[in-house]
């Protein structure tokens, strides 16, 4: 089960976000600024930010499910090689790596 935008993105994201590299600490619900060199950002700053992140998140929810429903990516290659989807370069680096590792 996928999680909601809100389970997934927090205040903490969203401060990240708009100021990666400052040095804060959160206690509960409380932020300390600890980089002088970075300027705070405000609570309307930081509910806008999380806003925007939570809906980029519900916005690509289907490339999570996608990323799930998928077949594993060897799987997906091994079936183009299989096909002669490849060019002959590729292909022959292909054939190379599995006569040097056999199947078992």
């Amino acid at each position: 089960m996928t999680k909601t935008a809100t389970e997934a993105i927090t205040k903490v994201d969203a401060i990240m976000s708009l100021k990666p590299l400052a040095k804060w600490s959160m206690s509960g619900d409380v932020v300390t600024w600890l980089d002088s060199s970075y300027t705070e950002p405000t609570t309307s700053e930081i509910d806008t930010e999380l806003t925007r992140l939570r809906t980029e998140y519900t916005n690509k929810e289907y490339q999570r499910e996608r990323r799930i429903a998928y077949p594993d990516i060897g799987d997906q290659l091994d079936d183009l090689y299989k096909k002669g989807a490849f060019s002959d370069d590729m292909a022959a680096k292909l054939k190379k790596v599995k006569d040097d590792n056999p199947k078992s």
